[in-house]
């Protein structure tokens, strides 16, 4: 099967790249390995600033991380690694007794800046950006409070539309957090989570 679309999608996959309005092509020529039906799915925050910035910065040749998408705050979506190769995004990796999961799954970056810190009455992310306090999230784990930069509701719209395309082309059974995969990360956060429910 070559192509697929779902009925009132915006999107659809034609020879393992993502097709539809707002999406753009970059080349990622580092990543070369196949991926033969690719499982689940990966969700990242990008922790940079922008779509644009974070997504160049993965095609790099010199950078030894990729994604397959990077999704915007505006719903636009990049896609820089075709969905039947493999991208560098797990990293040391283990889920239901695999490891190494850069080899089954599909990975997406989502434009956020992640965990803020509040110093000083201001929301800093770890890039230096300041972000406005209508656009933090504010966690409480246990006592403790935690900020993190929002997602956009068009972002979680264009994140759902394509998990939902992902997901009837490609044998996909989990679509879980970095966190959830690694202790080392913490994205996408408990931001996302909270975006997901609205």
């Amino acid at each position: 099967m070559s192509s697929f679309s779902i009925f009132n999608s915006q999107f659809s996959i034609v020879n393992h790249r993502l097709v539809g309005d707002g999406v753009r092509h970059l080349v990622c020529a580092k990543n070369t390995r196949k991926l033969v039906g690719p499982d689940m799915i990966v969700l990242h925050y990008t922790a940079a600033a922008g779509s644009e910035a974070a997504a160049i910065y993965l095609t790099r040749p010199d950078v030894s991380a990729s994604a397959h998408l990077v999704i915007g705050r505006e719903g636009k979506i990049i896609q820089l690694v075709p969905f039947d190769t493999e991208a560098w995004h797990a990293g040391r990796s283990w889920y239901a007794g695999r490891s190494g999961l850069n080899r089954y799954s599909i990975g997406i970056e989502l434009d956020n800046l992640g965990l803020l810190r509040l110093r000083e009455g201001l929301f800093i992310a770890e890039c230096g950006r300041i972000v406005p306090p209508e656009e933090v999230y504010t966690h409480d784990s246990n006592g403790k409070l935690t900020y993190w930069h929002r997602y956009t509701r068009v972002q979680v719209q264009a994140l759902m539309k394509v998990c939902e395309v992902l997901e009837e082309y490609y044998p996909i059974k989990d679509v879980v957090g970095h966190s959830a995969i690694t202790t080392r990360k913490i994205d996408p956060g408990p931001a996302l989570e909270s975006a997901l429910r609205e």
